[in-house]
């Protein structure tokens, strides 16, 4: 762990906390970056350090023509990144003037930034549009935290579902779903596992969102990984024998911007599969309780766990980057695979 693929779209934030005039300091892959809007609501992302005497561009201002104007001095820069104004002396902008500009694009309701040197295609964004074409009535809070861990660690616990039995259980998982029908499979760099789980007892928060009975239901989790570090789990529950879409369930959003080596910025949101007709009021206390067991789990759960990998493999060093595989890892050992081949083009190129 410890390289990044830079050439590569990263979220920054959700599109909603960019507010206008207002820039902000994100840190991608150790790159210190500004991030704001123009007046015409066009985000742009700059290197955060002024060229004259590094002040942090993010405590400085956008001035109502676009540019952003450092904090300390006064200098004004253009979306390029180019010095456009010295207000002292005669005006001469020196020719070392400028700051690097990172390309950057807004898309699903997030910003999304490219570190790498490399062309940066907007196709290469992730397919959320399940995010644009819901009724927002049923996605949840467009949500975010900090782990203090590699962001590796948390793909393996996100791309490995078998753990929510255990660290989730009685909301996401329980005894009955410890054991699953696991299939692995890849299409070019994304990976997906799909654990089915026919009649089970059903989990908390989709029992929550199905019959609210308890009875048994069939219950599928399928999670993509999507290169470098975006992924998309598709989940929820039916009758036991009965089709998908006879049920219901979520898609979730888990979207990871690794910071550095030991800190990563996790964007998350849900949103309903075919929610069922419950009366308003039961619909409003389903969302409600859906934005928090989730963020109960990630933050109290997932987090503390994670946390505690990341010392103990700080601690241990090479002999805990050899763990003992099982056969829940197939999917983990895929993806890891992935993200070398895409190290190493880089460092061909």
């Amino acid at each position: 762990m410890g390289k990044f693929v830079q050439n590569a779209w990263y979220v920054a934030l959700w599109s909603a906390h960019l507010e206008p005039g207002k820039p902000v300091e994100r840190e991608i892959t150790g790159h210190s970056i500004v991030i704001f809007r123009q007046p015409d609501g066009t985000p742009v992302a700059l290197e955060n350090r002024c060229p004259h005497r590094s002040a942090p561009l993010y405590m400085g201002k956008v001035c109502a023509n676009g540019n952003l104007q450092c904090g300390y001095h006064g200098l004004q820069f253009d979306a390029s990144g180019a010095c456009v104004l010295n207000p002292h002396g005669k005006g001469v902008i020196p020719v070392t003037a400028r700051v690097r500009s990172f390309p950057v694009c807004e898309r699903h309701s997030l910003i999304w930034v490219w570190p790498g040197d490399g062309p940066a295609d907007p196709g290469l964004i992730p397919d959320l549009s399940v995010v644009d074409r819901a009724d927002p009535r049923d996605v949840t809070y467009r949500d975010m935290l900090a782990m203090d861990a590699n962001c590796e660690l948390v793909i393996d616990n996100l791309l490995d579902l078998s753990h929510v039995a255990f660290l989730h259980g009685g909301v996401l998982g329980n005894d009955s779903t410890v054991s699953a029908q696991l299939k692995v499979t890849q299409q070019d760099d994304s990976v997906t596992v799909a654990r089915w789980m026919p009649s089970v007892q059903p989990p908390g928060l989709f029992d929550m969102m199905f019959r609210r009975d308890a009875s048994p239901v069939d219950h599928w989790a399928e999670i993509t990984w999507h290169a470098p570090s975006c992924l998309v789990n598709n989940s929820g529950v039916t009758g036991v024998g009965q089709s998908r879409a006879q049920g219901t369930g979520i898609f979730g959003l888990h979207l990871l911007t690794p910071v550095n080596e030991r800190k990563t910025v996790y964007h998350f949101a849900a949103v309903r599969q075919n929610p069922l007709p419950f009366p308003e009021e039961v619909r409003l206390d389903i969302m409600e309780k859906l934005k928090q067991l989730r963020r109960k789990a990630f933050t109290t759960e997932d987090e503390p766990m994670i946390v505690a990998q990341q010392r103990m493999i700080d601690r241990y060093g090479p002999e805990a980057a050899r763990p003992v595989l099982l056969e829940v890892d197939g999917g983990t050992v895929r993806y890891r695979r992935v993200l070398e081949r895409l190290l190493q083009r880089e460092a061909n190129f």
